[in-house]
C-alpha cells in the first residue's frame, strides 16, 4: 500500500509582547487542517524537539507543552506576561502530518489552513487554576497554498489583532515524504491509495503519480538547504552520502543538470517502486539533516528567513498598492501677481482650471484597482496571511504618489515671495545659533544611536490613537524610543500656540532624558527624531517645531508621516454637515482651535494662525515627509492633507483664494530640497473598503474613513513595510 505524508514542522521561536493591555498568563495553541475538508481533514501532530529547556523555576513559565489527540492541537507551556516588551523564549519545534491524498497534475488540489490561538487568563496568583481557567482571546490563520505544500522554508511572524500585538516569531518547514515515519498519524486519515483508487487508478498509474511530486519535493529541499548553508555560512556537505553517489546527483549538486530525470512512464511496476523507494529514500535523510542541522543553527536560520520574508514584502503586498510619480510645481500664482513673473525655465506657472473633483476621481481610481484584485487568481508558494488574503478584495487600497521635488525658487524682488518674508520666516531660528549637526558627538568603541519617535494624537483624542502605527514601527526597528504624548489629553480644544509650547516642553524633556541615558553607556553618535501626527495633531507639532526650545533639536529631524493632517486648514472645505459641526463648536462651545482652523481667529486672513504658521519652515528640517490622506476623509478636506492645489482655489481670484495660494506655495517651498540634500517627499491615498459599515451617519460625515486611520493597520503595513528605509 503506498502512502505519502506532508510533514508541516512549525518552529515557535519566541513570544515577544508588543501590546497586550492585559497581564496574566498567555498560551499558544496551534492547529492545521485542509482547507477544504470536513471532519477528518485535521493534522496530526506528530512529535515536538524542545530545542532549549525552558527556565522551569521561572515564575513567568508553568507547566509543560501538550498534545490533544481530540482536537488534533499542539499547544506550548503557559507564560506570564507582565511588562511591555517582555520576551518569552519558547524554541521548540512541533511537525503535523497530513497524509497526501489531493492530486491535480502531481500537485495537491487543496491549501493547509495554519491556525494559531491566544489563550489567556487573568489569573496571577494561584498558578494551579491557570490550565483550566485559559479561554480564547484571539486567532491569526495562514494558509499554506498548494504550491508550498512540496516544500518551504519560510519565517511566519504571528500578530494576532489591534487588541493583542503581540509577536510570536515562527518559521514554517514542508516537505512531502513517501511514507508515515512516526505513529501519531491518525487511523481516520485516507490513504493515498484509497484517494487514486476511487479516481479509478490503477497500482501502477498510483506509482507514476508519486514520482513526479515527490521528485520536486526532494529538489525543493536541496535547493533551500543549498541556500541556508551559504546564507549563515555553515556547510552541509551531502555529495558523499551513499544515496547520492551517481553522477547525476552530482551534477545535480553542482547546478548543472537535473538530479534525476523523470523516469519513463513506460517502466515496469517493480524500477517504479524502485525508483520511489530510492527518492523516497533520499528525502528521509535530506529531511533528517535538516533537522539536525536547525536545531544546531535555529537563531541563525530564524534571522536569514526573516531578512528573505522582509525582502519579499514590497513584492507581495504590491497587489493592493498602486506607484505613481509627479512633479511638483516650481510654484502656484494667482492673476493677482504681476505678471512679469517669470517661473521655471521662463513660463508663467499659473495653475490650469481642475477639472472635476480630485477626490472623487481617486475614490473612483481605487475602486477600478479594488474589482481587478477581486477577479485575481493569486497563484503563489509563499504563506499567505488571512487577515490579507482572506478577502483580499476588502482591504485597502493605497496609492503610493511619489513627489519629484522642484529646485527652490528664487528669493528675488520678482518672487512670490519677498525677501522680507523669508527673514521673518528664518529669525525666530537664526538669533539662537545655527543648528547642531550629529557630528557633535565623539566616535569611539562604544558608539550608540539614538532613534526617538514622537506620536501626537488629534482632537479630543488619546495618546494611545496611534499604538498600531507605533507596533509596526517597532516590528521595523526594535531599537526605537517611542513617546506617545499625553500632554494635550483633554486639552484639544484651545490654542494652538499653547498646545505647541507644551508638545515642545514634552519633547524636549524626553528626549534630554534618553540622551542622558544612551551617553552613559556610550557615546551618542547619531540622534533621529521622527514625529507621527493624526488630524490636528499635525499643526500642534508644527507648532511645537516653531518654539525656540525646539531649536537645538531641529538638525535631527527625520522622517514625518502626517496622517490625514488638515496643513491648509478649511479655507475652502465642501463637507456641509462637517461644517455645521464645526460652526456649532465656534458658536457654543468658543472651541479657539476650530477658530484657527476655519480663519475666523482674525479678520485680516493673512493675521489668522494658520497663515503665520505656514511661513515657518518647520517641514524642511525633516529627510522624509509622507501625507497620508483618504477621499473618503470628510473630516479633513483632501487637499489640505495632501498639500496641493484646491479645484476652488483656481477659479477663486477673491483675497481668500489668494491667501491660500501664498499658504501653499510657503508650505510647498518648505518640501523642495536643496541640490546637496536627499529628501523624500511621498503621498498615500488610502482608500478603505467602508462598505460592511453601511450607510450611517459615520459614512455620510466622513468620519468612518478619518478613524480608520487608527483602528486599521493593514494600510501602514504596505506602507512602512515597502518602505523601510524610511523608518530606521
Amino acid at each position: 500500500m503506498l502512502e505519502a505524508t506532508h510533514e508541516i514542522a512549525i518552529y515557535i521561536h519566541r513570544f515577544h509582547n508588543l501590546d497586550l493591555f492585559q497581564q496574566g498568563w498567555y498560551q499558544i495553541k496551534i492547529t492545521m487542517r485542509w482547507e477544504d475538508g470536513d471532519c477528518d481533514s485535521w493534522g496530526a501532530p506528530a512529535r515536538v524537539a524542545q530545542y532549549e529547556a525552558p527556565d522551569l523555576g521561572s515564575d513567568d513559565v508553568y507547566g509543560v507543552w501538550k498534545i490533544d489527540d481530540i482536537d488534533h492541537s499542539f499547544s506550548t507551556q503557559p507564560f506570564r506576561i507582565r511588562y511591555a516588551k517582555q520576551d518569552i523564549l519558547l524554541s521548540m519545534m512541533v511537525s503535523f502530518n497530513f497524509p497526501y491524498r489531493k492530486f491535480e497534475r502531481g500537485v495537491p488540489a487543496s491549501a493547509i489552513i495554519l491556525k494559531c490561538e491566544l489563550l489567556h487568563t487573568p489569573v496571577l496568583g494561584n498558578r494551579s487554576a491557570v490550565m483550566d481557567s485559559l479561554v480564547s482571546a484571539a486567532v491569526h490563520e495562514f494558509r499554506l497554498p498548494s504550491k508550498a505544500l512540496l516544500g518551504l522554508h519560510a519565517y511566519c511572524p504571528v500578530l494576532f489583532d489591534m487588541f493583542h500585538s503581540v509577536l510570536v516569531d515562527v518559521t514554517v518547514h514542508v516537505c512531502l515524504l513517501k511514507s508515515v515515519h512516526t505513529k501519531k498519524v491518525p487511523s481516520n486519515h485516507k490513504a493515498v491509495n484509497e484517494d487514486c483508487a476511487m479516481k479509478g487508478y490503477d497500482k501502477s498509474q498510483q506509482q507514476d503519480i508519486l514520482i513526479q511530486p515527490l521528485t520536486t519535493s526532494r529538489d525543493i529541499l536541496i535547493e533551500e538547504l543549498r541556500k541556508l548553508s551559504e546564507a549563515i555560512n555553515q556547510q552541509i556537505d551531502i555529495s558523499s552520502h551513499k544515496l547520492f553517489s551517481g553522477d547525476q546527483t552530482k551534477s545535480k549538486m553542482n547546478g548543472e543538470a537535473d538530479f534525476l530525470n523523470d523516469v519513463p512512464r513506460s517502466q515496469s511496476e517493480d524500477k517504479l517502486l524502485n525508483s520511489i523507494d530510492l527518492i523516497d529514500n533520499q528525502l528521509t535523510y535530506l529531511w533528517s539533516l535538516f533537522f539536525n542541522f536547525h536545531r544546531v543553527n535555529a537563531k541563525k536560520v530564524l534571522r536569514y528567513l526573516y531578512h528573505q520574508w522582509r525582502v519579499e514584502r514590497k513584492a507581495e503586498w504590491s497587489i493592493w498598492m498602486v506607484y505613481t510619480k509627479v512633479e511638483m510645481p516650481h510654484q502656484y500664482i494667482s492673476s493677482s501677481v504681476h505678471t512679469s513673473y517669470q517661473g521655471l525655465h521662463g513660463k508663467l506657472p499659473i495653475p490650469q482650471k481642475i477639472d472635476g473633483d480630485p477626490a472623487q476621481a481617486a475614490a473612483m481610481r481605487a475602486e477600478r484597482h479594488r474589482q481587478s484584485i477581486a477577479q485575481m487568481m493569486i497563484n503563489t508558494r509563499s504563506i499567505q496571511d488571512m487577515l490579507i488574503f482572506g478577502d483580499p478584495s476588502r482591504i485597502p487600497i493605497v496609492i503610493v504618489e511619489r513627489v519629484v521635488t522642484a529646485p527652490l525658487r528664487s528669493t528675488s524682488s520678482q518672487s512670490f515671495f519677498s525677501q522680507v518674508d523669508q527673514n521673518d520666516t528664518n529669525s525666530s531660528i537664526s538669533k539662537f545659533g545655527p543648528t547642531p549637526t550629529n557630528e557633535v558627538y565623539t566616535s569611539h568603541s562604544h558608539d550608540r544611536d539614538l532613534q526617538i519617535v514622537v506620536f501626537v494624537h488629534g482632537f479630543q483624542g488619546h495618546h494611545l490613537d496611534l499604538r498600531l502605527i507605533r507596533n509596526q514601527w517597532l516590528l521595523i526597528d526594535p531599537k526605537i524610543e517611542f513617546l506617545m504624548s499625553e500632554i494635550n489629553e483633554e486639552k484639544t480644544s484651545g490654542d494652538f500656540r499653547e498646545m505647541g509650547q507644551r508638545l515642545a516642553q514634552e519633547v524636549v524633556s524626553f528626549v534630554k532624558k534618553k540622551m542622558d541615558k544612551v551617553s552613559r553607556s556610550g557615546a551618542l553618535t547619531t540622534i533621529r527624531l521622527s514625529f507621527v501626527g493624526h488630524s490636528i495633531g499635525n499643526i500642534i507639532l508644527r507648532t511645537a517645531l516653531t518654539d525656540s526650545i525646539m531649536t537645538p533639536y531641529l538638525g535631527y529631524l527625520h522622517t514625518y508621516l502626517s496622517v490625514s493632517g488638515p496643513h491648509l486648514g478649511y479655507l475652502y472645505s465642501s463637507n456641509s454637515l462637517f461644517n455645521g459641526g464645526m460652526w456649532l463648536l465656534k458658536k457654543l462651545k468658543g472651541t479657539q482651535c476650530i477658530h484657527q482652523l476655519t480663519f475666523t481667529d482674525d479678520p485680516d486672513l493673512r493675521n489668522t494662525f494658520l497663515y503665520k504658521l505656514s511661513k515657518h519652515r518647520t517641514l524642511e528640517h525633516f529627510k522624509n515627509v509622507i501625507l497620508l490622506s483618504s477621499p473618503q476623509d470628510g473630516y479633513v478636506p483632501y487637499h489640505s492633507a495632501r498639500i496641493e492645489m484646491c479645484p476652488a482655489a483656481t477659479g477663486d481670484h477673491s483675497k481668500r483664494g489668494q491667501v491660500f495660494l501664498e499658504m501653499l506655495n510657503y508650505c510647498l517651498d518648505q518640501l523642495r530640497a536643496r541640490p546637496s540634500e536627499q529628501r523624500v517627499l511621498m503621498r498615500c491615498d488610502v482608500n478603505f473598503d467602508v462598505t460592511l459599515q453601511g450607510k450611517n451617519l459615520n459614512t455620510m460625515i466622513g468620519r468612518a474613513a478619518h478613524i480608520e486611520f487608527l483602528e486599521s493597520d493593514i494600510y501602514i503595513k504596505f506602507i512602512m513595510w515597502s518602505f523601510t528605509e524610511l523608518f530606521q
